[in-house]
């Protein structure tokens, strides 16, 4: 699938490193360095406009290694890049660990995944069908 992408980071555009990969690298966008407190956010600007398909959505997520070395993540969890969506692609960065954090220029701060989505049409109704799980939820099937 091709998707249109403009990019005015300066910086490569975003690729797969290996054949299983699911998700591309996002790379920071800065004029200069950004440090994150302990417990504070940023908005990290990537200069990549892009382009997805309908039907499609972008999905911006977290890195492992930088949530497992030093406690940064995604404040929102995964952020949703709508198809009709034109904008800068930006990553709400928290810090969860307890030292000052730098974002420089260039740094890969979060992964790009593209999925396929279906749109859904309630139907208003009574009852749902019975399943074995029924109501049972958070831990109900024990440790």
């Amino acid at each position: 699938m091709k998707v249109r992408i403009v990019n005015k980071s300066h910086q490569p555009l975003p690729e797969y490193k290996t054949n299983g990969s699911s998700g591309m690298d996002l790379k920071a966008a800065l004029t200069v360095p950004v440090v994150i407190k302990p417990f504070e956010r940023a908005l990290i600007p990537t200069g990549l406009f892009i382009s997805i398909p309908e039907g499609f959505e972008g999905q911006v997520r977290g890195r492992s290694g930088l949530a497992l070395n030093n406690g940064i993540t995604l404040a929102n969890g995964i952020g949703t890049i709508d198809s009709d969506y034109r904008g800068e692609i930006k990553v709400i960065l928290i810090n969860l660990g307890n030292e000052d954090f730098t974002v420089n220029n260039g740094d890969r701060i979060a992964q790009l995944v593209i999925i396929k989505y279906e749109r859904i049409e309630f139907e208003l109704v009574e009852t749902l069908d019975d399943t074995d799980r029924g109501k049972g939820g958070f831990g109900h099937t024990g440790v």
